[in-house]
């Protein structure tokens, strides 16, 4: 072990040094002091480097950025998710509450901070519970005893790294793992061979009785790009195991190892047994079994103890960390499921957006709300009243005037004041108008937005009344509407009537008084030809009135429905086609998040690992 120590202390003292001169600016006089200060090892690298001399430069660093794409384009596509899901929280902001924005926040950091690290290094935690056999797990990996072993529990209290190549000392700073606690496993001559680039974690139990053992396994389980879960053949089953471990985790299991130890103390017949049920409680758990080529959890059975087994688990760790796309598999785990935890506040529930036929029944509400109806038919009666007074006999005429000057005038009201009952009324049926296109509007959007939708529509709805009081449709009852071309004709024909009546009058009676020779059929024939004639004109005139008038009180009533309804669409129904319109683009964003080669119009990798419909994600407002 003392060998172990000191190739220890020494490889980590070069890879401390190198990751100082890739990330630090150049060290001063008193760079040595600072920069290991956790044991003996610092106080080493201090003496080595000659009390604060700066050290030797090495070969420079690789670049430690983005590297560039795979061949596959899979990093393409985890960090247009990153991106996706990066805008879709700021888009969201305004209208999501930040509880719910939390965890996609949380998942945007960690990726960030381990994308600027290492990527040449994968980073696995061994984790089990109490009396599970990790320890002797991990000393069997390493090769060299590092981690503690006995019947004392908990035997590890800290977690323990150790790392088969340099460069790893960021990544092991991120865990929060002090310089004391990392080393470094015996290694042929050949070099760490097909575990390049392996950083293996001995984890406390977690089920351990001290709480700051269990809160040190879940924030490093945050941060690790794979892990392996070590169970023995008394606890495999453990409720506390499957339902805060494995069952929350099931989307991460193209990075999650279950491991079955200790088979030595079984039969083979009762280890295959296990085995198998093992694999029963995984699928009931969730968790894809990576059997017959498909991705999924890798599921041994091995001895620490006496190396059975443990073989095909380094094979395992060296194909996961040759291929270096552990970190990338664990982000794009995470995105899966804050994706899967931020669904109820994108994915609608049914078709989204205002159908042609709301629209219209919003119109129709507004313009019973302002009395268009009313309005038009007073202006057919104003144009009827017209052509009757141009058209009708000037004896009927007169007696009309007669009669309106002897009934009784009523109190006039200030123009634009209804009565105070319509006046409630008209408010009441804007009121009810407004709320139903709200939850038309809102129908099928999640809540978030059904309610943004519903405050948009309350907003515009405020000053609607009052805008809709003062509206003025062009002259809906003027005094003297438009006339025809044929009005001259009937009040000629009016006119001649009544000189017939004049002229038959003043010749019977001439005939009376004995100025004209005495014949009373001519004058008589005059006067009854007048008399009828005057009458059917005016019936003739009314018949030819009806179309004339019944168009005009139409476009009266259209003119004032559609200034009801522009003012409706304008304070209403834009603002809520604009919060329609916000939702349609998160919701794109959300779909790329899901897959961003698909986008909003398919359902790629992720979309089915969350099993999201097409058609939740790709319907459009009506």
């Amino acid at each position: 072990m003392t060998s172990t120590a000191g190739h220890t202390q020494q490889t980590e003292e070069a890879e401390r040094t190198r990751e100082g001169e890739r990330t630090a600016p150049p060290p001063g006089p008193d760079a040595g002091a600072g920069a290991w200060d956790d044991g003996l090892i610092a106080r080493r690298a201090a003496g080595a480097t000659g009390g604060g001399q700066p050290p030797v430069p090495l070969l420079p660093a690789p670049h430690t950025g983005r590297p560039a794409p795979g061949p596959d384009g899979a990093d393409d596509d985890l960090t247009a998710r990153l991106d996706a899901l990066r805008e879709l929280t700021g888009l969201s902001r305004p209208r999501v509450d930040a509880a719910t924005l939390a965890e996609a926040g949380r998942v945007l950091d960690d990726a960030a901070a381990r994308r600027r690290l290492s990527r040449r290094h994968t980073v696995v935690a061994l984790a089990g519970a109490t009396g599970s056999g990790k320890s002797t797990l991990f000393n069997t990996l390493a090769g060299v005893t590092i981690s503690d072993t006995g019947v004392r529990r908990p035997t590890t209290s800290a977690a323990l790294a150790c790392s088969w190549t340099d460069g790893a000392a960021g990544l092991l700073d991120r865990l929060e793992i002090p310089g004391r606690l990392r080393r470094r496993p015996v290694q042929g001559p050949d070099g760490p061979g097909p575990l390049d680039g392996l950083v293996l974690i001995d984890l406390p139990d977690h089920d351990s009785a001290a709480a700051e053992h269990r809160a040190q396994v879940d924030r490093i389980l945050a941060h690790v790009d794979a892990v392996i879960w070590v169970v023995d053949p008394e606890k495999y089953g453990d409720a506390l195991l499957h339902e805060r471990y494995l069952r929350p985790m099931a989307g991460h299991a193209e990075v999650t190892f279950v491991v079955l130890n200790q088979v030595d103390r079984l039969p083979e017949d009762a280890a295959d047994q296990v085995l198998d049920d093992l694999r029963r409680l995984l699928d009931e758990d969730g968790i894809a079994l990576g059997e017959h080529g498909e991705p999924g959890a890798t599921v041994l059975a091995l001895s620490a103890l006496t190396g059975d087994g443990v073989g095909e688990l380094r094979d395992c760790l060296g194909q996961l960390t040759s291929e270096r796309r552990a970190a990338a598999r664990r982000i794009g785990a995470d995105l899966d499921a804050a994706a899967d935890r931020l669904r109820p506040a994108y994915v609608p529930t049914g078709r989204v957006g205002l159908s042609e036929e709301a629209r219209e029944e919003f119109a129709d509400r507004l313009a019973e709300a302002v009395g268009a109806a009313a309005a038009g038919q007073a202006a057919e009666r104003a144009w009827r009243r017209n052509a009757g007074r141009a058209c009708g006999t000037p004896w009927l005429r007169l007696w009309r005037w007669y009669e309106a000057r002897r009934a009784p005038q009523p109190a006039e009201r200030p123009p634009g004041d209804p009565p105070g009952g319509e006046a409630t009324t008209a408010r009441q049926r804007v009121e009810q108008a407004v709320r139903v296109v709200a939850d038309e509007a809102a129908s099928g959007l999640p809540t978030p937005w059904a309610d943004a939708v519903r405050e948009a529509a309350g907003r515009g709805a405020d000053g609607l009344p009052e805008a809709l009081d003062g509206l003025t449709a062009p002259e809906p009852a003027p005094a003297r509407p438009p006339r025809p071309g044929w009005w001259p004709v009937a009040v000629l024909a009016q006119v001649s009537m009544t000189l017939l009546q004049v002229v038959g009058g003043i010749w019977l009676l001439g005939q009376v008084l004995g100025v004209f020779t005495p014949d009373l059929l001519p004058p008589v024939l005059l006067m009854l030809a007048g008399i009828l004639g005057g009458p059917c004109v005016e019936y003739g005139s009314r018949l030819a009135a009806r179309g004339p008038a019944r168009r005009y009180g139409a476009d009266a009533e259209r003119a004032l429905r559609d200034a009801a309804a522009g003012c409706g669409r304008a304070r209403v129904l834009d603002p809520v086609a604009a919060e329609l319109l916000r939702y349609r683009e998160v919701r794109e964003q959300y779909a790329r998040v899901l897959d961003p080669v698909g986008g909003d119009g398919a359902r790629g990798r992720a979309g089915a690992r969350q099993g999201v419909r097409v058609t939740e994600l790709s319907t459009t407002p009506r």
